[in-house]
């Protein structure tokens, strides 16, 4: 007879499995939520239970809860981790501050510029003012690779982070120079501003002339419509309006100052303004990120999808085909249930984010596949021409897959299964535990949609992992990570894998941040 383990065992042994769990559970959180309305749940739900489980992880599990920052969580939330680091910096040790200062430091550089100064302002506004705040944000501003143009396209909030920073600005040089910049790095003042910076923040209408070309075109455009079209876009709005210049016209001549995404997000508006200038090329598409790719292509009406076909199917699948990389065309026979019930439309705040998500895996999945078959919840074909519509048949989809018999099993859904409900799980309860006891056919669920209810992605089945999505980018990263989350992996492992994530994420260049 086997000898039983000590209690004290068992319990640590518990103790590790209840940690694992937790930490999947906030991870898969921070991945989904951003505190904003969801088909099923209003904003004020979704903030209340992703705010109690960023307290619950920073009391309970400090360092892993740093360590998600490596696990691509979304911008709201890695965000919201470093502010709570910062404000909590006394109730950390210093080797726990030494490691989330290079955590912190690599996350600020990854998220985008506007995220980051509205960083700075809730903490400035929050009394947050220790030496290692103001280090940290010193850093990241004198990273910046035009800081000139960051002071214009960011004013207000550049100047609030410099002023709450104590920030010397003459030590912020511009790397790509103004005139008589000779590109050193060096601190003897050759590759300054010329001590303009400071002036042009705080009291720019005091000079005559600015030496820093950028500045003087900002000064400029307050009474010479010709300098508007040398600024950013998001300044040059400004001053359009206040010279009262003719839309149409503002758009067509800003067109080769917009950023990649501007020229995305304006497509409708220049359309129906008549600006021709702004459309977006091929080449563009091409080289956006694959979610955002297929958020753009939902956008479009479904005759604007038939007439660009060819196009925006190209597009997707050169996406696709750079995200898998080395792995396409090695995941064998996949089988894909997407769903494009009415649910998928998501919310006013985040429209049709879900069904994105599972446009942009399914092309991805195309690409890793040897053998692929998609199987929309609508019964559609044809992927180009989906919309939210209609229930939530998941049950009788995850048949049709597994009679394919297929090496993998991929579910992209928010989990609400009505027609009926609850047969999707009993599905892939007596799947796989009387016809696939031995694994023979992998299947992961990910989800989209953080269920404020639950503090978590709604799940289908205990025998099935489950992992939040945000990116279809992410997805070969959350099948890896969702083995843990059947809860057979204990703590030890889950940190190990932590460690290969976070020493990826830092990268030997990672700057040393102050402890």
């Amino acid at each position: 007879m086997p000898r039983s383990r000590p209690l004290g065992e068992l319990m640590e042994t518990y103790g590790d499995l209840v940690a694992a769990e937790d930490v999947l559970l906030f991870v898969n959180a921070a991945i989904t939520s951003t505190g904003q309305r969801e088909f099923h749940a209003d904003a004020g739900q979704q903030s209340l239970s992703l705010d109690f489980l960023h307290h619950y992880m920073l009391g309970n599990y400090r360092d892993l809860y740093a360590a998600t920052l490596a696990l691509g969580i979304n911008d709201h939330n890695a965000a919201a981790i470093v502010l709570r680091l910062l404000e909590t910096a006394k109730d950390a040790t210093p080797e726990q501050r030494r490691a989330e200062g290079r955590l912190i430091a690599r996350a600020l550089r990854e998220l985008p510029p506007p995220r980051v100064y509205r960083l700075f302002g809730t903490l400035r506004r929050a009394g947050i003012n220790n030496r290692r705040t103001r280090a940290i944000m010193r850093d990241w501003l004198a990273a910046r690779p035009d800081p000139a143009f960051d002071a214009v396209k960011y004013r207000s909030a550049f100047k609030a982070a410099a002023r709450h920073a104590h920030l010397r600005l003459d030590d912020l040089h511009r790397r790509d120079g103004y005139d008589g910049y000779d590109g050193r790095d060096s601190r003897d003042g050759a590759d300054r501003f010329g001590g303009e910076l400071g002036p042009f923040l705080f009291e720019p209408h005091a000079r005559r002339t600015f030496r820093t070309p950028i500045f003087e075109t900002w000064r400029r455009a307050h009474y010479e419509r010709a300098s508007v079209y040398e600024l950013p876009y998001t300044v040059a709005e400004g001053f359009a309006a206040r010279h009262g210049i003719d839309r149409a016209v503002f758009l067509e001549r800003i067109a080769p100052r917009l950023t990649r995404l501007e020229r995305l997000r304006l497509q409708k508006a220049a359309h129906e303004a008549g600006a021709t200038a702004v459309q977006a090329d091929q080449g563009e598409l091409e080289s956006m990120p694959l979610t955002r790719l297929a958020s753009y292509m939902l956008s479009l009406s479904l005759d604007d999808r038939v007439r660009r076909r060819a196009e925006l199917t190209g597009a997707l699948r050169a996406a696709a085909l750079r995200v898998a990389g080395e792995q396409a065309g090695r995941w064998g026979r996949v089988a894909a249930v997407l769903d494009d019930s009415f649910s998928s439309f998501g919310s006013g705040e985040k429209r049709r984010r879900p069904l994105a998500v599972a446009l942009a895996c399914h092309f991805l999945l195309e690409a890793l596949a040897g053998h692929y078959t998609p199987l929309w919840l609508s019964g559609r074909g044809d992927a180009l021409l989906t919309y939210p519509l209609g229930a939530t048949p998941l049950g009788e989809r995850i048949l049709d897959a597994l009679d394919l018999g297929p090496d993998r099993l991929v579910i992209v859904s928010d989990g609400w299964d009505n027609a009926p409900a609850g047969l999707a799980g009993e599905v892939l309860r007596v799947w796989a535990t009387r016809l696939n006891p031995d694994g023979r056919t992998s299947a992961v669920h990910l989800n989209p949609v953080y269920d404020a209810d639950d503090f978590d992605v709604r799940r289908l089945a205990p025998s099935v992992p489950t992992a939040g999505i945000r990116d279809a980018e992410d997805l070969p990263a959350l099948v890896e990570l969702a083995q843990f989350a059947q809860g057979r992996t204990g703590l030890a492992e889950l940190r190990a894998h932590l460690a290969v994530r976070v020493a990826r994420f830092l990268e030997p260049d990672a700057p040393e941040e102050v402890s």
